[in-house]
């Protein structure tokens, strides 16, 4: 843990000043007057700062920090943290400080480790010293960063050395993981090492008084990296006559693979409904929403969200979150006069939307001057493509032209996304700007712990004393792509952090990709394995942001994991803490035709309800008598309490979704239905039944069979009836509540997994919750869906073992 500045600890400075008295008192000086105010008494003050303290300009500002303060002395880079020892007048240390941690650079983070006063000699002057490598690593890798307002003013200004650069960067902006091959973070350790800099830039480079003082990526038209076009054989070189190109190509309504920072987007005219039917038909992607990427509303000091308005519904404060540093995509409503294409996110009440970030985005944007579908170049599930000779053989099928440039990028970054829920913008995938993700934890580990997460949506934790570092968003496992990025981002994240890790946890499903590759791990290097259940990790993710060490229960909903007693959970409550989670809440089971088919074919959940009732499902699927005597002999039918499965069931029986194209189709464009009807005036209140648990706890479980008529009653529209569903799965979460504070006391509820995503009903269980009085934690940092995994799983673990 950091100390807070003004504390001290005592923690030795690495290297000591060789005119010091190593026998003398810290701070003493034997020839002071014992009358003179101590305050004016000069002193010799050694620092060590952690945290985000590299890649962020913090030299120079230390520098010019001391200089203001008339100080003396000396900063320096050590292996993930910066030493300053400055000399002076005590109370203008004190000052000095103060102001540190006061007007820091906006993107440094810093910590304070230790600070304490030495007996030293005199100093003269104040030095940048040369990064030193050695010494115990405690590094913080930047993750990348958005384009600066300077830098952005800078491109726009036709007198400046680089207007119209699309890799102008400085110490406040610029890629940084997307880049960084080894730590420290120094130039030769980035995919800027083949780009040596020209005069000018070394010169701005090597000045501690600019902004471009050691700012890694710095670069230039004369020495930086560079622009081209390619269609067919056909190759633009030159910047200017490559953004030319690439506008003409988007105005012809083509589609075009752009290199950004962490690798390809696919890009066409997002209010152009032929270019995106085209963009659709080629992926194929027929229904999934795609990302747009609006003309930049800050451009030329406009900071007004009605700009956007002819767009989307955007009110100040999700504008806000758009122009964070980190540019992540947020999930907004759709205009009802809105120029973009009606297949941009068909069936739903929302777009995902995000500012330009690099300088390639702003320069494209601001020449086109209408939004862009900006969705990522990759083969579905798979990580994003990066790699210039790689994206023309997988994408020719679908790009019509290729706008590439000549900076590697060292390992992928997708888009961060996020979404409104209960008032707040929360994470659904981690990405560029987000990640890594450094959190701390509330203990400290006694060995490295490395948690490889799940199947979908993955990500992966390294883990070490108190810190806990989640990777960017990997994505669906098993395939041959995403293998191989898994691999890097975990040798990737050992080498970069200096941490070997020592044991190994993974999900407790034996056929999950990433759990097959830990245990062939552990076998290999001989290392401790240990098995987490995929709700169990859920709920300790979740309960890392309860801010408690008491019981609590938690609900852990999504779609199907690996269950305790061997069936597939997905609609579970918990009660007590990481490592001594019980089982005391679900759904009554239903056996699933086909097993995993059902995430595509919602009409097979709806068939397991109708016929664990003995009702008949009116469907004209092929060969549905065989499927029903399979189902009956419990062939290739795992049972499972998923609340996922009711939504998909749900859709289904509404006549909303049989088939889908993507996972959580129906149950999204089920929740899209209710943004026209009031939810709170009817619900289905659902019988609860309590069984013996098989950790001797009574456990309560909801049937959902009373839901059925109402879902098939087509006298009511679909509006109503899946208002109804969603209030009445709300209801039962705060009856299960209720029922379990009645045995147990505990007001404090959590909630898990990736129903939760769905804000009509996380928003009204909130509410009912709220109302009886409970206390409700929803994750606001780490995904509730399966991209939290990686990080409950270390929780888990750390509690249990």
């Amino acid at each position: 843990m950091g100390v807070e500045p003004g504390n001290s600890v005592a923690e030795e400075i690495p290297e000591a000043d060789p005119g010091a008295d190593p026998g003398a008192d810290p701070g003493a000086d034997p020839g002071a007057d014992p009358d003179a105010d101590p305050a004016a008494a000069v002193c010799t003050r050694d620092i060590t700062l952690s945290g985000q303290v590299q890649s962020v300009g913090f030299r120079p500002f230390i520098y010019n920090l001391a200089i203001e303060h008339g100080l003396t002395g000396w900063v320096q880079n050590r292996v993930g943290e910066v030493c300053i020892r400055v000399q002076g007048e005590k109370a203008v240390l004190d000052a000095f400080v103060a102001d540190i941690f006061a007007n820091k650079p906006p993107l440094a983070k810093p910590v304070l480790r230790s600070e304490r006063d030495i007996t030293a000699g005199a100093m003269t002057g104040f030095a940048i010293l040369d990064s030193q490598a050695s010494g115990e690593a405690n590094i913080s890798v930047p993750a990348d960063i958005t384009l600066c307002d300077d830098c952005l003013r800078e491109m726009n200004d036709s007198a400046d050395r680089r207007y119209r650069y699309p890799f102008i960067n400085c110490t406040q902006c610029g890629p940084r993981y997307t880049l960084i091959q080894a730590m420290p973070y120094d130039r030769q350790n980035t995919t800027m090492a083949g780009f040596p800099m020209c005069q000018a830039c070394e010169q701005e480079y090597l000045d501690p008084a600019d902004r471009r003082f050691h700012a890694e990526p710095v670069a230039c038209p004369d020495c930086g990296p560079m622009l081209t076009f390619c269609r067919g054989k056909d190759v633009i070189s030159g910047n200017e006559a490559v953004l030319q190109a690439a506008i003409a190509a988007l105005s012809n309504g083509d589609i075009i693979a752009v290199k950004g920072i962490g690798g390809y987007h696919l890009v066409c005219d997002a209010g152009d409904d032929a270019a995106v039917s085209k963009l659709r038909a080629r992926k194929p992607r027929p229904h999934k929403p795609l990302a747009v990427m609006l003309p930049d509303v800050h451009a030329g000091g406009v900071h007004k969200h009605d700009v956007l308005n002819e767009y989307v519904q955007i009110d100040k404060h999700e504008l806000g979150f758009l122009l964070q540093p980190t540019r992540p995509l947020l999930l907004v409503k759709k205009s009802q006069t809105s120029t973009l294409s009606a297949h941009i996110s068909p069936g739903l009440a929302e777009v995902g939307v995000m500012l330009p970030y690099s300088p390639l985005h702003h320069l494209l944007l601001q020449d086109y001057g209408k939004p862009l579908v900006a969705t990522s170049a990759n083969i579905s599930g798979d990580p994003v493509l990066t790699d210039n000779a790689d994206v023309p053989q997988n994408l020719a099928h679908i790009a019509d032209a290729f706008l590439h440039h000549d900076r590697p990028i060292e390992r992928p970054a997708d888009d961060p996304v996020y979404r409104t829920i209960h008032d707040m913008p929360r994470p659904i995938r981690l990405g560029r700007g987000i990640t890594p993700l450094e959190l701390s934890l509330p203990f400290e580990l006694p060995q490295p712990v490395l948690a490889v997460g799940a199947h979908m949506k993955n990500t992966v934790a390294l883990a070490w004393k108190d810190r806990v570092i989640v990777s960017p968003h990997i994505g669906e496992m098993g395939k041959l792509r995403s293998m191989t990025v898994f691999e890097q981002t975990i040798d990737d994240l050992q080498r970069l952090y200096s941490v070997t890790a020592e044991c190994l946890v993974c999900d407790a499903h034996p056929g999950y990709a990433t759990s097959r590759w830990a245990a062939d791990l552990a076998q290999v290097k001989d290392m401790p394995l240990h098995r987490v259940l995929h709700h169990h990790a859920h709920a300790s993710a979740s309960f890392s942001d309860m801010d408690t060490d008491d019981e609590v229960m938690v609900f852990s909903w999504d779609g199907v994991g690996y269950g305790g007693d061997g069936s597939l959970w997905g609609g579970e409550l918990f009660v007590g803490r990481p490592g001594q989670w019980q089982r005391a809440g679900s759904i009554r089971p239903f056996h699933l035709p086909g097993g995993d088919k059902a995430g595509r074919e919602p009409w097979r959940s709806a068939a397991a309800l109708l016929w664990e009732t003995g009702r008949d499902l009116l469907s004209s699927q092929p060969d549905l008598d065989l499927l029903n005597q399979a189902w009956l002999k419990k062939i290739n039918t795992p049972a499972t309490t998923s609340v996922g499965r009711l939504f998909d069931a749900a859709a289904s029986l509404t006549g909303i979704r049989s088939e889908a194209s993507y996972e959580g189709q129906g149950p999204m464009e089920l929740e899209a239905l209710c943004a026209d009807v009031d939810i709170d005036t009817r619900y289905i209140d659902l019988p609860h039944r309590k069984s013996a648990g098989p950790d001797d706890r009574a456990m309560v479980e909801t049937d959902w069979e009373p839901l059925l008529a109402m879902l098939t009653d087509e006298s009511v529209s679909r509006q109503q009836r899946a208002g109804c569903f969603h209030r009445s799965m709300a209801q039962v979460v705060l009856e299960q509540a209720r029922m379990l504070r009645d045995e147990t006391g505990i007001d404090a509820v959590g909630l898990s997994g990736g129903v939760f995503q769905n804000r009509v009903l996380t928003e009204t269980a909130i509410a009912l919750l709220e109302q009886e009085g409970f206390r409700v934690c929803l994750p606001k940092i780490v995904p509730v869906n399966d991209a939290g995994i990686s990080f409950g799983q270390i929780m888990e673990y750390a509690y249990k073992y």
